[in-house]
């Protein structure tokens, strides 16, 4: 049963039966959303219209939530991306708090548990933007501490990922380890 709070979309659990090509195909859809159904059905050994009938399924199903633009920071001029933990002096999850999401700067709003209450991911044009956020934050009611991580090189970024990992290697040093 899916259940909302306070407006905020919950990670749903429900199962979605995917098979072997439903992931393929959500692979190369994260890669290019623009490719056609023919192009889909070569990559994966289906036939244009079966395709067409999976990647309908997927989105009826939620699987596919939306088709959008994955826009290159630098063309739009906010080069500066950071991660601001947020700590309040109660629930942290107030109306007041979320509405920081208003500004087009926060991608990601977290709840998290942990040393911190909010986990934002924030993209701004430079530090003063970055300080005018803060600011802004430092202003609502039970705000009391923020932490900011600047990004000073990104090694990878990407989209959720339909691929899942089976095996998990075993830790270096428990296989180093002699009895």
């Amino acid at each position: 049963m899916s259940v909302e709070t306070d407006g905020i979309r919950q990670n749903e659990s429900r199962a979605r039966d995917l098979d072997a090509f439903d992931r393929k195909l959500l692979t190369l859809l994260v890669e290019d959303a623009t490719r056609s159904y023919v192009e889909l059905g070569e990559q994966v050994g289906l036939s244009a219209p079966a395709v067409h009938e999976r990647v309908k399924r997927l989105k009826r199903s939620g699987a596919i939530r939306q088709t959008a633009a994955l826009i290159d920071p630098i063309a739009i001029r906010k080069t500066l991306l950071a991660f601001v933990h947020v700590d309040t002096s109660g629930w942290g999850k107030t109306p007041e708090l979320l509405a920081i999401g208003k500004y087009p700067e926060v991608e990601e709003m977290h709840s998290v548990a942990g040393d911190t209450c909010m986990l934002l991911k924030v993209r701004t044009e430079d530090s003063r933007a970055l300080e005018g956020l803060l600011a802004r934050i430092y202003d609502v009611p039970g705000v009391i501490r923020t932490r900011s991580y600047v990004v000073l090189s990104t090694h990878m970024e990407r989209p959720v990922q339909p691929g899942i990992t089976k095996e998990w290697p075993a830790p270096r040093q428990a296989s180093n380890r002699q009895p």
